[in-house]
Formats: structure tokens, sequence, C-alpha cells
């Protein structure tokens, strides 16, 4: 069967007028370029070329083909010309995903930047906590935190969160500060209700040993905004917060 590679390269033989010029721009040998145009003019069963020493010359079946040809190689051609236009240029829609308060303090101004650097990408950024069906809702790109269920999604790890307890001041003045993490079960806690694990059980490792806390308290969220300004009040209660977010929250304080 033909294919358009054989009738391309027996094109670059007529233009090039010789066959080792052909062989050159096709990045092969003389003998392999030679081979394939005698493998197509067998299987057409015609001569498509007059060979001797000094020159090629194009028999009546050669000229008729070769019509054919130029037109085939001049649209494989333009199509890899289009094609290396999509991988030169960045462009489409995406839509995004991400926890509140991801978006608020750490992605918000990323993603201008990179809508910036992109103008050709268009981002629709959405801010919510709970966990959304990627598929049925049309979302490409989701940031969550927390266990990965069983799933034919693509996942990758960004980052290993590590969590530390705190508390105002006010508080330990009125209640006292716990001296081991078991004693957090008798201390009144914000609970951060957005992670689908461990909102009430606080895991802490000693001696490279990990173990939970049960906790309990009066006020549970979804959202870390609300936490941080619970745990900023006169009476703030202990809270169990991700590192990073610690660090932003002192930044804003």
């Amino acid at each position: 069967m033909l294919i358009a590679n054989e009738l391309s390269l027996f094109a670059l033989v007529v233009e090039a007028k010789s066959f080792n010029k052909a062989a050159e721009l096709a990045q092969m040998s003389t003998p392999a370029l030679s081979k394939r145009i005698s493998k197509l003019e067998a299987s057409l069963g015609v001569q498509l070329l007059y060979r001797t020493t000094r020159r090629l010359s194009l028999t009546e079946a050669g000229t008729n083909l070769y019509q054919h040809a130029k037109t085939v190689n001049g649209q494989v051609s333009q199509a890899l010309a289009e094609l290396s236009h999509y991988s030169e240029t960045i462009s489409g829609h995406i839509k995004l995903t991400v926890p509140t308060i991801s978006g608020e303090l750490l992605l918000a101004e990323i993603i201008a930047e990179f809508c910036h650097k992109y103008p050709d990408i268009s981002v629709d950024l959405r801010l919510e906590n709970q966990f959304v069906d990627m598929v049925k809702e049309g979302v490409d790109l989701a940031i969550r935190t927390g266990v990965l269920e069983d799933s034919s999604l693509i996942a990758k790890p960004l980052l290993t969160s590590h969590w530390v307890v705190c508390c105002s001041p006010k508080y330990i003045e009125h209640y006292g500060e716990p001296l081991t993490p078991n004693e957090l079960s008798q201390h009144n806690c914000l609970a951060y209700t957005y992670q689908d694990q461990g909102a009430y059980d606080w895991r802490f490792t000693h001696d490279k040993m990990q173990y939970n806390v049960r906790i309990s308290g009066s006020l549970s969220t979804n959202n870390a905004q609300a936490l941080r300004k619970a745990a900023l009040s006169v009476m703030a209660l202990p809270i169990f917060l991700d590192a990073v977010f610690m660090k932003i929250f002192k930044r804003v304080i």
C-alpha cells in the first residue's frame, strides 16, 4: 500500500534531480533511498524514472505521479506547520478548583502571574472546600488536602504538611498550658473540618512513632480563616494548623 512517505521521497528525488542530494535532505543513505523508490515502482507496476550515471528524468507515468506526489507533500508540510503552531503557542481554558485558604493566600497571585505569562490561556479559579466530581463538573485540575481514594484520576503530591498546635497567651492564662499532647483531650479545641480525616484526631510523632489524640471542642469549621480569627480572639482555643499557613498568618497578623 502506498503511503505519503513514499510519495514524499519520490517528489524529493524529482525536485533534487539527484538521489545523492535527495538522500542527504531526507537524512538517509543513497542506497536506502534508491531501494524505496524501486519498491514504489514495483508496487505500482510502472517505471517512474529513467536513471543514468549523469541525470534523472521522468517517465510519462512518473510525470503524472509527481503532480499528485508534490500535492501530498505540500499538504503534509502544511499540516506539520499548523501542528507546530500548537506546540509553540500555549492556549486554552483551564477550570481549576482549590481550597479557599489556598486560593486566597497562596494561589491567586501565582495564577495571575501565570495568566500574564500566557495571555492566550484563561483560568476559571473556583475557591471551595468541598470535594467535587471533576468529571461531572468539567474540572481540569483540583488541589486538595487529604488522602486520595481509589480513582482513575491522575494525582501528584505537591507537598507534605507539617502541623503545629497553637493558641493565644490569653487562653494559657485562663486554662493553663498543656504540657503533653494527651492533655489536649481535656481542653476545648478548635476543629478544622475541611479535611475528610483528622478533624478530631490530631496526629503527633514522637521518636519516629505516630499516635493520635482525640480532641473535642465547642467550635468547628471548614474555613481556615475563621479558625485563624478564633485563634486570635481574646479567649482563643487551641488549634491544629498547617505550619505553612502559620507562617503566612504571622505576616498578616
